[in-house]
């Protein structure tokens, strides 16, 4: 026999609408009435409906997630990530996708489609202008950001200055002084982007040791392989000198690996190469990169915003955990790349 809130409520000699806020855990109701209910519920085998629940509490239990992609490492991470940490308590996603294109503007956010259809907002790689950052605080629903942050909202990432000073530091350890440097297409559009933070680090550690770093040192690209090939091959053609060349991402390394391959060079030895990520082809192809875990931030991210929804604060700025990975491309050993 199907069991009702109307019979819930009359067992434990309450109005429906007592019982439905005490079956909610709302605060409004008094705990021992709340208990009293409760008891009555678990007695008759009653279990809300989470779409009375939701159409009650003027919830939604669903997350909108804005990405630019679904189908690049760091992102696919992040994603898994955040669904981990909302199914832990019934939660949902909902994705909206702004696919960029190297030369193409993204479609613009537009939080009416958010609207009433989400309880708070995960950007992840989103580089959003101030405009758009307004239009989704209208909404007046927490947010928190993956990778580019804003000051406002709290940010979960790394940071990408150190990213950057750690694989220097590794450099300079195998003898290299002459090291250009290969960010990706966000460097000079936002100033809190990951590659601009990159690049401040390469550019700082030249600087201080009086080493070359003007903008013939480095190229941006689009955040590909393709790009990563051809900054180089622009690099390796302004200065042939060059023994180093510190990428921006994995993507972007491997690229260059082609290109070095493509000139004669042997990898590790007349040329080392360095990423970030540690995605798992660059164990596969010897990169050295730094590690980082982008699931992890992906749930914790999840989580901090769930915390938000629920009156907590949260800090500004969280950044995960880094870590050198070295790898045959640095110096160890040869370095093949299988085509």
């Amino acid at each position: 026999m199907n069991q009702t809130l109307d019979e819930v409520a009359r067992r434990a000699g309450v109005s429906t609408a007592t019982a439905s806020r005490a079956l909610r855990d709302l605060p409004s109701v008094r705990g021992e009435t709340k208990e009293r209910v409760q008891r009555v519920a678990r007695d008759m085998g009653y279990v809300i409906s989470p779409s009375a629940s939701t159409l009650a509490s003027g919830r939604t239990r669903t997350i909108g997630l804005l990405t630019p992609w679904v189908n690049r490492w760091f992102f696919s991470n992040v994603i898994e990530g955040a669904e981990k940490g909302l199914r832990q308590v019934n939660f949902d996603a909902l994705l909206y996708t702004f696919h960029e294109a190297p030369g193409q503007p993204r479609n613009r956010v537009d939080p009416q489609v958010l609207r009433k259809r989400v309880d708070g907002l995960l950007i992840l790689g989103m580089q959003l202008d101030e405009d758009e950052v307004l239009s989704l605080e209208s909404l007046e629903l927490p947010m928190v950001f993956v990778g580019p942050g804003h000051l406002r909202h709290p940010t979960v990432g790394i940071d990408d200055f150190a990213v950057a000073q750690m694989i220097m530091a590794h450099l300079e350890e195998c003898g290299h002084t002459r090291v250009a440097h290969i960010a990706g297409p966000d460097l000079e559009q936002f100033d809190n982007s990951p590659s601009a933070g990159r690049h401040a680090g390469w550019k700082a550690w030249q600087e201080e040791r009086g080493r070359p770093c003007d903008d013939t040192w480095y190229h941006y690209s689009s955040f590909d392989r393709t790009g990563g090939f051809e900054s180089a091959m622009l690099l390796l053609d302004t200065h042939p000198d060059i023994t180093a060349i510190f990428a921006a991402t994995d993507d972007l390394a491997i690229g260059a690996i082609q290109a070095a391959q493509a000139r004669g060079l042997h990898v590790g030895t007349d040329i080392v190469i360095a990423g970030v990520d540690d995605e798992d082809l660059a164990a596969y192809l010897g990169l050295t990169t730094v590690h980082q875990n982008p699931r992890e931030q992906g749930q914790q991210a999840a989580e901090m915003l769930l915390a938000a929804m629920g009156g907590q604060p949260a800090p500004l700025v969280t950044f995960g955990e880094i870590s050198l990975v070295e790898r045959a491309s640095s110096g160890r050993n040869t370095v093949r790349l299988v085509n």
